[in-house]
């Protein structure tokens, strides 16, 4: 009974350190070499307990989930803290959002259970299917949440990413997680030969990949830059995130930003602020304080500046330029809000219990649903808030031509952890794909210049204030996954599936 007790008990167990360990794969760890300890112990350990019903399974991909997001979103639980009505909910938060995440990957090991794996090369593509889709839809179900995807283990091996200009996340996620399965051959019911042949043949792949990467980022080198004939000044001030909530000086705070980023009234510039550095005023406000612009700023001076702005009975999270006079050059409404930090799913059941959203205010801001290009000086910007630059294929769905990706940030609810590094991450997943120099202004969170290979030109850390200044930059050519998107992953999946087709037609002739 006590062995029953134990063997039971060790199925949890197992996975759920397995997870854990998987996680400091990612930024800012990055040990990406600890996949291919981890991922072929599940996969062995899923093998020999599959006979054990589809509970079983089931359970040992969601703790494998559960020790893997409860050791890299606890930080989460820091956008709890500011108010008293959200501070108990901080324990459930904690371990129920791993949980809901971790049975995302409970449905992988499910669902290879139906297929019986052997061990085979097939059991890998099989794995590695099931994985890479699921992971897919955990990005866009119920409103998406593609944080922390495996292939996010990359993230600081820019050699190794330059793919993702032809694959995008979700195909270059399937290739990673089949090459950390690849160890596993080692267990499996083959000759030396088969085995070292196998194992060769995955290593050379990715040699090739690095040298692949390694000649890109240098011939990207060689390109003459492109003057932009003015300044752009990323800001990063680090304003107290606690100002959200308490009565700030709006005027106080324009000063302060004034003062960083010291314009020079004779100098082309375009200043770029961060998301919400004036919190508790809408856009329909600025004007009481145009007189500080006018005063500081020229007629060869814009003005990007992320702010709350309503529309009738809408509030929108808005990236707004303006010109010295405080006068609406462009806007753009952000189109993807974060659930319970901008809007209050199930609002009416949720809101009669007191619940509302995180940030201050108890009405739920509203989603635009278009994203137009920003033209300023003849430079061409596609916007993207916050929470945005994490999807994918989404950030240019008409494939227009544009010069930068432009994000700006507010990373102060993720606290002093590990959240800005990983937010971060996907900055440079984004400028590879789309093969485009990014901008980023955060508040509170990591400020930089990224090129188009992804290769980080300056950065300001999330603990420091500063200013990067942006004369010039290279200009890419259109990448295919900017073309084709994500259709490129279900080419993937289907090469998958027909090459289990193939092995298994092999195996009966």
């Amino acid at each position: 009974m006590t062995s029953l007790i134990q063997n039971k008990i060790l199925i949890y167990i197992v996975p759920f350190v397995i997870g854990l360990l998987t996680s400091f794969s990612l930024p800012p760890y990055s040990f990406f070499f600890i996949n291919f300890i981890t991922f072929p112990i599940l996969l062995f350990y899923l093998l020999s307990k599959q006979t054990k019903g589809k509970w079983t399974c089931f359970s040992i991909g969601w703790m494998f989930g559960f020790g893997y997001f409860i050791s890299n979103l606890y930080w989460i639980t820091n956008s709890l803290t500011f108010e008293e009505i959200f501070k108990p909910l901080i324990p459930f938060a904690l371990i129920l959002i791993p949980l809901f995440l971790g049975l995302f990957y409970g449905l992988v090991t499910i669902c290879c259970s139906y297929f019986n794996l052997k061990k085979n090369f097939s059991s890998i593509l099989i794995f590695s299917i099931f994985f890479s889709l699921i992971e897919y839809l955990r990005s866009f179900v119920f409103g998406g949440f593609p944080w922390n995807i495996i292939a996010y283990s990359f993230t600081d091996y820019l050699q190794l990413l330059q793919i993702l200009s032809f694959t995008g996340t979700y195909a270059f996620n399937l290739l990673s997680i089949t090459f950390f399965l690849v160890p596993t051959i080692i267990f499996f019911n083959y000759g030396k030969k088969n085995k070292l042949f196998l194992l060769s043949l995955a290593g050379l792949i990715l040699v090739i990949n690095f040298f692949y990467g390694s000649i890109t980022i240098k011939k990207n080198e060689k390109i003459d830059k492109t003057n932009l004939n003015f300044t752009i000044k990323i800001i990063s001030p680090q304003i107290d995130i606690k100002r959200h909530f308490q009565n700030e000086e709006p005027e106080k705070i324009i000063l302060d930003l004034i003062k960083l980023s010291k314009p020079n009234s004779l100098k082309n510039t375009v200043f770029i602020f961060p998301e919400g550095v004036l919190s508790n005023i809408y856009l329909q406000d600025i004007k009481n304080y145009s007189y500080i612009f006018s005063e500081n700023f020229s007629d060869k001076h814009k003005i990007i500046l992320g702010m709350n702005s309503y529309e009738k009975s809408n509030i929108f999270n808005s990236l707004v330029v303006f010109d010295k006079n405080a006068n609406i050059l462009a806007k753009y409404n952000k189109n993807k809000l974060v659930p319970f930090g901008e809007y209050l799913p199930y609002e009416n059941l949720f809101s009669k219990i007191g619940l509302k959203k995180i940030t201050q205010g108890y009405q739920s801001f509203s989603s635009d649903n278009e994203r137009k290009i920003i033209n300023i000086n003849n430079i061409s910007f596609i916007p993207l808030i916050c929470y945005e630059i994490i999807y994918s294929g989404k950030i240019n769905r008409n494939h227009q031509n544009f010069d930068f990706i432009i994000n700006i940030s507010e990373d102060g609810w993720f606290g002093d952890s590990i959240g800005p590094h990983q937010h971060f991450a996907h900055s440079i997943f984004r400028s590879i794909e789309e093969g485009k120099s990014l901008i980023r202004s955060a508040n509170n969170g990591i400020s930089a210049f990224i090129n188009s290979k992804g290769q980080i030109i300056d950065k300001i850390k999330s603990t420091e204030k500063g200013v990067i200044e942006i004369k010039s930059f290279r200009q890419a050519k259109k990448t295919i996954f900017n073309s084709y998107g994500n259709k490129i992953f279900f080419y993937f999946l289907l090469f998958y599936i027909t090459l289990i087709f193939f092995l298994k037609k092999k195996k009966t002739t």
